[in-house]
């Protein structure tokens, strides 16, 4: 009877999450959660990285094509991450499909195009993505490139916080089945209770940017070595790592893995990371 209580009382505490993907209109253009918080974590991560060259004194014209670079680099990468990562059979098969990969739209069964938005995005990908935009971006503008990504990796996480507060919006990228007191019931997915691995990836990229912010405010020096790129990378990716185990499986082919594409691909992030916080310490020493 007690354990049939305490059973009860459990259940009693799973979060029942089926919100509208929708999170206004205006006439014709309806605005998804998703969106939404991308939308607000980049802003956020404009006016942290804007302090950062302001305090820097790294001028201002050097800043404005920035946000630019990062959200197409992010955008870019990681819509191509999810199609060759997750589902290069599908994207690769035909010219129709490699449109979709590029486009936000979807040919229909009758032959007629629909406008979708993009569907599948890898954090992966879109790591990868900024990457390369930024290396172009320090090209163009003559920038130390190790200095721009010390000052991005400082505030991406709060980015990568609300991205996954939109997955979580969205109902997507869901946890394993579990009687944990804080599951969530994802009623679009089934009745049983998960784990939000949104939630959790996205309360730990929230605490990382505050361990980042404080690290820098303590040691401001140390920008420009790597080492809060290093941070950045390791914090994640490590975390993305663990928590990977309380996710289901995005693609059947995963099935058949060690582990998951996830975990597969977060592993050179981390190795990098780690790698750059040490070079970023001796260079910091150094200096």
């Amino acid at each position: 009877m007690n354990i049939s209580l305490c059973s009860l009382f459990i259940q009693s505490l799973f979060i029942r999450w089926n919100p509208d993907e929708m999170a206004f209109s205006l006439g014709f253009i309806s605005v998804r959660w998703y969106s939404l918080c991308w939308l607000i974590g980049l802003i956020i991560a404009y006016y942290v990285v804007k302090k950062l060259y302001q305090e820097q004194k790294i001028k201002d014209e050097l800043f404005d094509p920035l946000f630019i670079y990062c959200f197409l680099g992010i955008l870019i990468g990681a819509r191509l991450g999810h199609c060759l990562f997750y589902e290069p059979g599908y994207f690769l098969s035909s010219g129709t499909h490699i449109i979709e990969m590029f486009l936000p739209i979807h040919k229909m069964a009758d032959g007629s195009w629909k406008f979708t938005g993009y569907e599948g995005l890898a954090s992966h990908g879109g790591t990868l993505g900024l990457m390369i935009a930024l290396f172009i971006y320090c090209r163009r503008t003559h920038l130390g490139l190790w200095q721009v990504l010390d000052n991005i990796a400082i505030a991406t996480p709060i980015t990568a916080c609300f991205i996954r507060l939109g997955n979580l919006m969205n109902s997507e990228i869901i946890g394993k089945v579990t009687d944990v007191p804080w599951a969530f019931i994802f009623e679009q997915v089934g009745p049983e209770p998960r784990h939000p691995g949104q939630l959790y990836e996205a309360i730990a990229y929230f605490i990382f940017f505050f361990v980042g912010w404080h690290i820098y405010r303590r040691h401001a020096e140390k920008v420009g070595t790597g080492y809060f790129f290093g941070l950045c990378l390791t914090l994640i990716f490590t975390a993305r790592f663990f928590i990977e185990f309380t996710k289901i499986n995005q693609v059947d082919f995963e099935d058949s893995l060690p582990l998951d594409m996830g975990q597969l691909l977060s592993i050179p992030f981390i190795v990098l990371g780690v790698a750059c916080m040490i070079g970023g310490k001796w260079m910091g020493n150094r200096s």
